[in-house]
């Protein structure tokens, strides 16, 4: 009898033992409101692309996508380097496109391990038979940055970030 209940036991525990290995914790993340403010300008809506860079300056995800016609995302060139290779699929992408003068409030989520480790926020713009702007607003990670306005140098007026 107590050879029956082994065998089963053994079996059992190690079936255990490979389904709680086999479930990886996912990082934890903070969700950030991020407000978009747009210069006044005229013409069509901009693309607006944010990514989360490495240390390294290397893009490591694709935090939001403003605009959601995929025709137009190679305008986008660096960004377009690093996700029309993969092609892989963005939770992130809301619909329209920003006009000149607005704004948009979207949640960013980020990994924790991000803040305050060389990371970067990078926003990249583009419109339509326009300009391309590779670092609209770009600023490092960090506790003190979150917490200020960030001017933008092409369509982005400013940017500005909070912990939802």
């Amino acid at each position: 009898m107590k050879t029956l209940k082994l065998r089963y036991t053994i079996p059992l525990f190690l079936m255990l033992i490979t389904a709680m290995l086999g479930f990886k914790k996912s990082p934890a993340t903070t969700p950030y409101k991020c407000m978009i403010q747009m210069k006044n300008y005229t013409g069509e809506g901009a693309y607006v692309i944010i990514s989360l860079l490495n240390p390294k300056g290397a893009y490591e995800a694709t935090l939001y996508v403003q605009g959601a016609d995929d025709e137009w995302y190679y305008d986008l060139t660096e960004w377009w380097g690093f996700y029309g290779k993969k092609r892989s699929n963005i939770d992130a992408i809301t619909g329209e496109t920003i006009r000149g003068g607005a704004r948009t409030i979207s949640i960013l989520t980020i990994p924790d391990m991000a803040l305050n480790t060389g990371y970067k926020i990078r926003v990249e713009t583009a419109v339509e038979d326009d300009e391309y702007y590779k670092n609209d607003v770009e600023f490092e990670l960090t506790t003190e940055n979150i917490k200020n306005k960030i001017k933008g140098s092409g369509f982005i007026r400013y940017i500005r970030m909070m912990p939802n």
